[in-house]
């Protein structure tokens, strides 16, 4: 890739791009062989390192600068402000502006509307005058792509909050919205967790429309101050947008038909899901925005800053602040503890770290202890299904979800326990609640079942990410695989996933990839997934995921992929710079399909190999993971560790073993 004076990814074509990088000398296989085994010892060492003492790994979490930016909108909106914070998030900032004056959602990307209008008004906070140099070039940016008006749905509640808009131009989300029936198409429940943890406070923040004194205008944001809040155009009638955007205006004249006592239930109710739903630790779902926005909701209810709910929400949300060496403040949108452990266990293990080793042990000591055995929100759709999931985060017994159980119990498997009778307790639960989450057409989604209703994403509400679950094909590929270490490749519901999978391919070969990007993540988890349940190497859907990772490796060896390639798939499918996880990821499917030999393997083992630090870990400024497609990206600064270090483990070692395989007998009576 080329970079533009603004850190900007450049418009090259991607096969051009990919054979601009400089081209590594690929060594002859057995200087290969030895160049992974040393890079695998190197990559082991620096990750057992970095284990915390009670067992767990976590990597900063990096999305963009609305974290930072909303942090400090809290802060002002509840009045409590402190002037090191407030210094600390705008060196963070202002750190991030690229050199065309806007802010990205990842690295490399163009400049969002939105992320910049925060940023800018976070400077402002900050004290940033409107005539510097670097604020006059974001505002004059803002303003070419259509102002304030043209920003998000979220952006402009959080301007609303101060008056810098105007609360009657932004959709209706009205309370009662809790009393529709679970089977209501728009009852909360069809929304995703991460979205409907976010809405019910924001039916309060709509009901109340509040407004705080702006500390200064935002005249320079709007493309014509004497209009600032100019309608949007509405969709035909005949569009399922037109229909929902009129909906939202029946919506507005009911607010002013409202039955007072109605309302005032509604809102009491909101107030109880919120706080039932708060965590040990005091956040909610283990997520910074919901937690924003539930602390928001309760103070508009008259929770005061010393209740405890209040106080230790508020505590909460320092613990998603990560200080760096030059003072700036960073804010992760959550924290991923479990999920970098089982993944780093994996690639220990894989690597050649004994399977008793006290490191090893210490992990799923603290993985153990981590199952939830409680119901959620998942037990409305499955009321009958026992618990038994394993959470992304530290603290969300509401909301365990299908991927992260499937590879904790993964990693379980590569350890020798000393309590093994416990091991297979928790594992035997964590089974048997995937199995009880498989959707109706044999996939899994990532927190719910059937989680597929069309309308929500229809709301003029919802115009930014995805607010619905549906099964992908990276979770379903995780939990078959899962299924088939277990022994349960042959169940019906394994086949009914594996028949899911294969209906799922892309035509040239890859899988789309849900929560990682893109193609590469989808098709790095696909065909593990399907080897071991059984497929074979010359199985056609394996043979073209081949083809197709072959044809997509870079002249250097490696393999990258541009997350642009969830808005154009047909020229970005697989295109991008090379980085190590993505590497790993084509690796550890083609490892997985028996081309160990292959040159490709060869090119892209060497390539991880001669990119290692001396330190033993890699360099990844590019973003891999995914939030929501395309329009929230993530940076976990651990992917780029245990990906690698796990095909490269399977590269010396082999195929990975489990410590204990149940038998047919054990497998069926699940």
């Amino acid at each position: 890739m080329t970079a533009t004076t603004d850190g900007s990814t450049g418009a090259l074509p991607p096969r051009a791009a990919a054979a601009s990088e400089t081209r590594i000398d690929i060594p002859a296989a057995a200087g290969v062989q030895e160049a992974a085994v040393r890079a695998v010892q190197r990559a082991t060492d620096f990750l057992l390192a970095r284990q915390d003492v009670e067992g767990w790994w976590k990597g900063d979490l990096e999305t963009n600068v609305t974290m930072d930016a909303e942090d400090l909108l809290l802060r002002q909106f509840l009045d409590i402000q402190d002037e090191s914070t407030t210094r600390a998030a705008a060196l963070f900032i202002r750190g991030e502006q690229r050199g065309d004056g806007t802010w990205a959602t990842f690295h490399g990307g163009p400049g969002d509307l939105s992320a910049t209008i925060e940023a800018y008004v976070a400077l402002r906070l900050a004290g940033d005058e409107p005539h510097a140099p670097h604020m006059a070039k974001a505002s004059a940016w803002v303003r070419d792509q259509g102002g304030i008006a043209a920003a998000r749905v979220f952006t402009r509640i959080w301007l609303a909050l101060f008056g810098w808009w105007k609360w009657e131009d932004l959709p209706e989300l009205p309370p009662e919205l809790l009393y529709f029936p679970k089977w209501f198409p728009l009852s909360i429940y069809n929304f995703g967790c991460w979205a409907r943890q976010t809405i019910v406070p924001l039916t309060v923040v709509s009901a109340k429309r509040p407004v705080r004194p702006a500390p200064f205008p935002l005249d320079e944001l709007h493309t014509d101050p004497a209009d600032p809040n100019p309608p949007r155009p509405l969709a035909p009638v005949a569009s399922w947008d037109g229909l929902f955007q009129r909906l939202d205006k029946v919506v507005r004249g009911y607010r002013k038909v409202a039955v007072r006592r109605l309302r005032k239930a509604a809102l009491n109710s909101a107030a109880r899901w919120i706080v039932e739903r708060q965590e040990n630790d005091g956040c909610w779902g283990g997520i910074q925005p919901p937690a924003v926005y539930s602390v928001i909701a309760l103070y508009l209810l008259g929770y005061d800053l010393e209740h405890p709910v209040m106080r230790e929400g508020l505590k909460s949300l320092d613990r998603y602040a990560v200080w760096r060496e030059d003072g700036a403040r960073m804010i992760e949108a959550c924290q991923s503890p479990v999920w970098d452990t089982c993944l780093a266990t994996i690639a220990l293990a894989d690597a050649g770290v004994p399977a008793d080793h006290p490191k090893l042990v210490k992990a799923a000591d603290w993985m153990l202890g981590e199952q939830i055995v409680r119901p959620g929100d998942w037990s409305v759709r499955r009321p009958g299904l026992p618990p038994g999931g394993w959470a992304f985060e530290f603290h969300n017994d509401n909301y365990p979800d299908i991927d992260d159980t499937a590879e904790v119990v993964l990693a379980l498997r590569r350890v020798r326990h000393h309590d093994p009778d416990r091991v297979e307790s928790a594992i035997g639960r964590g089974v048997r609640w995937n199995l009880g989450m498989q959707s109706r057409n044999g996939a899994w989604g990532a927190f719910d079942v059937d989680n597929t209703s069309p309308f929500p994403n229809r709301l003029p509400f919802c115009d930014f990410g995805e607010v619905i679950d549906p099964p992908s094909a990276d979770v379903t590929a995780h939990v078959v695989e899962m299924l088939a270490f277990e022994g349960l490749s042959h169940d019906p519901r394994t086949r009914r996933g594996i028949t899911w999978l294969l209906a799922e391919q892309e035509p040239e070969g890859s899988w789309f990839g849900r929560w990682g990007v893109n193609y590469i993540y989808g098709t790095g988890s696909v065909v593990p997934a399907l080897t071991a349940a059984g497929l074979p190497a010359r199985h056609p859907a394996i043979r073209r995921a081949v083809g197709w990772l072959e044809r997509v490796q870079n002249e250097d060896g490696g393999w990258g992929e541009d997350l642009r390639s969830y808005q154009d798939s047909t020229r970005w499918s697989g295109r991008g710079a090379s980085t190590a996880s993505q590497t790993a990821w084509a690796l550890m499917a083609l490892l997985a399909a028996g081309e160990k030999d292959s040159k490709a393997v060869e090119r892209g083992v060497a390539w991880l190999a001669e990119t290692q630090r001396e330190d033993g870990s890699w360099d990844e400024p590019q973003f891999t993971g995914t939030g929501f497609p395309w329009d929230f990206s993530i940076n976990y600064h651990l992917y780029r560790q245990v990906f690698p270090l796990t095909a490269l483990g399977r590269y010396v070692h082999g195929e990975p073993l489990v410590v204990k395989a149940p038998s047919p007998a054990e497998a069926e009576g699940r």
